[in-house]
């Protein structure tokens, strides 16, 4: 449980759980299953089912406290004793969940050295920033989540360097502009204090501008004050402050002024085109991003790559495109190449076919990160001789950020009935809201009308692609389609 203190009573067979510091309900929470334990430093240790806990082991040991030292170092003594992790089954619907003491994670993500080294230290981030002082309500989710991917980067760039740190940023910035196109600029979920008014989904707050957009503002702060160290005292004087309280963004600006005499001498609050009340209640982008120069070293070769696939005559840039070796780049230097392509696609036929010779296989042997965005590649394009790798996919992924967007694509496109049957011969492993979901996805999906593709292999399946009433009534049972918008680019951790 996220609990301080726990023991277990063999004779009553019961577990007690304490917690010495007042917590928001939403941090209670507890698990149960076939868990076993494993220490990985001084006051950390994973749980997880046995056949998981070599992997989780080897993947974290000495690492955790790394990451915690490291925080520390900058904001102050970690004040929730031990910090542990447990790994839950790969249909766990969220990415992560910062539990105190005891953080939950999805073991899809072992699969990814760099998503897993982020999530972690996102979550140890929210041991002072959302655990400590948390926001006070829903409507200011950035106070937490903005805070705490700042504070995220600047442990990434005391432990693995700046350029690391600014390529996982330009990463991230790229995933929050594509959630821009898909919502527009002017929608209500982009504003930092979103008001739950009419027309405002709630589930919606947990998007891209609550981390990316609230980390931007946040960065925006560090820059008025001239010195990261500087800023950092601050955030470490807030928390000290505000610590096992709530609060609204009106206290932290208020503090930051305080702490900061001169800047309010010089108003910068009120500095035209970028005022606090403007960073707070405008939609759109950021008012400002980071300078993201210092990451030039691994950014450059992905944008030359894309170029390369980008430029005429073909048969030439495949041929310098291919003699780059992505094997040896950083995962989120490739997630960001693909990212790229998706941006572009539909693509012509030629360059899909020249990308799935040179890459197809190489990508088949990475991590779930790097062939979810390639599979989608195959999909926005029509590439059947790939398609049996989509299903392979989905028969083995059950996690929402690993489902979600394959299926909204293949429902757009003109693999509605391939996505159906894959559905079907899946769907008894999914989560309860995940399978609720895709059948929201492929209900809106078969009732657009788009003309049936020609079957160019068996592997387009032989699912019924009948869309009258009954088949539409077998795929929702009780629910009805949802309107929302698709947020389908976004995988976050809480």
């Amino acid at each position: 449980m996220s609990a301080t203190r726990s023991a277990y009573m063999e004779e009553e067979g019961v577990f007690h759980f304490h917690m010495e510091h007042p917590v928001p309900a939403y941090l209670v929470a507890l698990v149960a299953g076939d868990l076993k334990p494993a220490d990985i430093g001084p006051r950390s240790r994973v749980w997880a089912e046995p056949c998981l806990l070599p992997t989780a082991t080897s993947k974290l040991s000495g690492a955790v406290e790394q990451w915690l030292s490291a925080a520390e170092r900058l904001y102050g003594p970690y004040m929730w004793g031990r910090y542990d992790i447990v790994f839950l089954p790969p249909s766990f619907p969220i990415v992560a969940m910062e539990n105190p003491c005891l953080t939950f994670i999805i073991s899809s993500i072992l699969e990814s050295d760099e998503f897993l080294v982020i999530d972690v230290i996102h979550e140890v981030a929210h041991s002072w920033f959302g655990n400590a002082v948390t926001n006070a309500t829903w409507e200011e989710m950035w106070l937490s989540e903005g805070l705490a991917t700042y504070a995220q980067r600047r442990i990434t760039t005391e432990t693995y360097g700046a350029a690391f740190t600014c390529l996982e940023t330009a990463f991230r910035l790229d995933a929050l502009h594509r959630q821009m196109k898909l919502l527009g600029e002017d929608s209500p979920v982009s504003k930092l204090q979103v008001k739950l008014e009419p027309g405002v989904n709630p589930s919606h707050l947990m998007n891209l501008f609550t981390y990316e957009k609230g980390y931007c503002f946040v960065y925006y702060l560090s820059q008025l004050c001239g010195d990261p160290q500087r800023f950092d005292d601050f955030l470490r004087a807030y928390v000290e402050k505000y610590k096992f309280t709530s609060v609204v963004a009106q206290d932290l600006l208020d503090s930051f002024l305080s702490f900061f005499p001169e800047l309010k001498e010089q108003s910068v609050d009120c500095r035209a085109g970028l005022e606090f009340e403007r960073w707070l209640n405008a939609t759109g982008p950021p008012l400002a991003e980071p300078d993201l120069s210092q990451g030039s070293s691994l950014t450059r070769p992905v944008e030359a790559l894309f170029q390369l696939w980008t430029a005429e005559p073909l048969d030439q840039a495949a041929a310098s495109a291919s003699a780059i070796d992505i094997s040896k780049w950083r995962t989120f230097q490739t997630a960001l190449f693909l990212d790229r392509l998706l941006d572009g696609s539909p693509l012509p036929q030629e360059v899909v076919m020249s990308l799935s010779k040179c890459y197809s296989s190489l990508l088949d042997s990475m991590n779930a990160e790097i062939r979810i965005r390639w599979l989608q590649i195959v999909v926005r394009n029509d590439y059947y001789p790939d398609l049996h790798r989509v299903r392979r996919f989905l028969e083995s992924q059950m996690s929402r950020m690993y489902t979600i967007p394959l299926y909204e694509d293949l429902c757009t496109g003109a693999l509605k009935s391939f996505a159906l049957e894959v559905f079907y011969q899946t769907q008894g492993r999914l989560h309860p809201n995940l399978r609720r979901a895709i059948q929201q996805i492929l209900s809106q999906g078969l009732g657009s009308s788009t003309e049936p593709a020609p079957e160019p292999s068996t592997e387009l399946g032989r699912a019924e692609a009948d869309t009258d009433s009954d088949a539409q009534a077998l795929l929702l049972g009780d629910e009805a389609p949802s309107s929302a918008v698709s947020l389908r680019d976004v995988n976050v951790s809480a």
